[in-house]
Formats: C-alpha cells, structure tokens, sequence
C-alpha cells in the first residue's frame, strides 16, 4: 500500500528540492502551501491552506503516514509575523498531526536556534537552545513543542537543524554549512523512514571537507550524505566577519540589531 507524505511549504525553496527526489512509486506527496502549486504530477496532490489553519492542517493530515513540516517564515521577520506563522504555525501542524492520528512530524528546524554557540570544532549534535534572532526563537519554540508532543502523546518528532542548503554554497561559510539539495532528500527520506526515532534533534548538513557540525546523530537515523561543498571551493565566493567566530555566521552580527518588532 501506497504511503502519503504530508508537505508543508511545499512551493518553497527546500520544498522544490524535496519534490521530484521524495516522490516514488509506493510514495504519493500531498504538497500544502498558501501559494498554488499548479504543476503537480501524478503522484502529488495539492492542498491550498495556511500553516496557521487547524481545520484544513488536521484534514491534510488525514491518512498520510507523516507531516515533513516546512512551512513558515525562512528567515527574520517582525515578531508578530514569527509569532503566528512560525511559532503559532509548528503548534498547529503538530496538533493537526495528533488529531489525525499522523504518528510521525519532520520538523525543519535550523542552525539558528543555537546560532550565538561558539563555532569549535566540532560541534556536538546536543548543542542546547542559543537562538540568534527571532527567527532562531520559532526554531527553539518548534523543538519545544515537538519534544513536548512526544512526551506527552508518543508522536515521533525528528527536528533537523538545517544548515546552508541551496543548489550550490552562496558564500564562504557555506563551504563548511552547506546541505545540497540531493542530501536534504536523504536526510528527510532517513527522518521519515527509521523505525521509532522517539524525538532527537539531528544537524542538516553535507559532509563537507570544512564541516564542523556532527553528523553523529543524523548517521544513526539512517542518513549518508554523498555531496561535499569543496568541489566549489575555488570559486570567488563573499565572506563575512562572523562567519567563524558563532554557529550561526552573519545572523549573529549587528544587522539584525533591530528587526522591526
């Protein structure tokens, strides 16, 4: 029998990646965005809804066998924007999740909710919460709530403290933050398929000669990456003062000292 993958923010960046490499013949994609998504194939179905609506959340998760949870603001935004989409959004999907009675979320955390930690080499997989933007504190918030939904209804909860991930390194941090596109789809495809994984926090990242995070914990859900950013290595790339004094780069630099709020 043919199992039902439940995609939020599908029309996005990682979402676009996700879809032709997820898809498979025992595997239908119901892709959900509040962007249109007009150009599905025979094996996706489209759902036309926000993150922030229980009612049409809890009827997408129907039947599917989990939640892969992108969905949201990628990146720092005025308080009340993160509040109700990124923040309000995460608790609505894992509700929806347990009313359906889905038993597993991925949920797309990031490298920001533990952006102000020192960038050592390595950095452990257990790194606890040091946010470093609004946008760090939805991705700490989402943890929360999805270890609290384990604990407290035994739904599977996988977080993926997604890296750099773009069809190619953007800049020289990237280099060592790098997930390709073909490794999100591993990783994801791991998350969703390893028996029992409880809830785990698991870094997002390509083994990249320059890597410092741990792949320790996302090796044991399955995942092996096959891409490395070092075949860019030679290109001319932007660097940022930040990028190697925090986990987070950029994002903890004085740019976002006053986010709009």
């Amino acid at each position: 029998m043919a199992e039902t993958l439940l995609v939020t923010g599908a029309a996005g960046r990682i979402g676009g990646m996700l879809r032709p490499r997820l898809v498979r013949a025992d595997r239908t994609l119901r892709l959900l965005d509040v962007v249109a998504i007009d150009d599905p194939t025979d094996r996706e179905e489209v759902v036309t809804a926000s993150v922030t609506d229980l009612d049409a959340l809890t009827e997408a998760c129907r039947g599917a066998a989990a939640v892969v949870h992108l969905g949201g603001i990628s990146g720092e935004a005025a308080w009340s924007e993160i509040l109700e989409v990124n923040i309000g959004g995460t608790f609505t999907v894992l509700e929806a999740a347990r009313r359906a009675g889905v038993p597993r979320v991925v949920f797309a955390s990031s490298n920001h909710a533990v952006g102000f930690h020192p960038a050592v080499d390595p950095v452990p997989d257990d790194l606890p919460p040091r946010p470093d933007t609004l946008y760090g504190v939805s991705k700490v918030t989402g943890e929360a709530l999805g270890s609290l939904y384990h604990d407290r209804y035994g739904l599977d909860v996988v977080c993926l403290r997604i890296g750099t991930c773009f069809e190619e390194p953007p800049d020289a941090r990237a280099l060592a933050t790098w997930l390709s596109p073909d490794d999100v789809a591993r990783l994801v495809d791991a998350a969703v398929t390893v028996r029992a994984p409880g809830f785990r926090v698991v870094w997002g990242v390509s083994d990249n000669t320059r890597r410092r995070w741990s792949l320790t914990a996302a090796a044991e859900l399955g995942y092996r990456s096959g891409d490395d950013a070092e075949v860019f290595a030679d290109r001319d790339l932007p660097t940022d003062p930040w990028t190697d004094a925090f986990v987070g780069g950029g994002f903890c630099g004085p740019r976002y000292d006053e986010p709009g709020i």
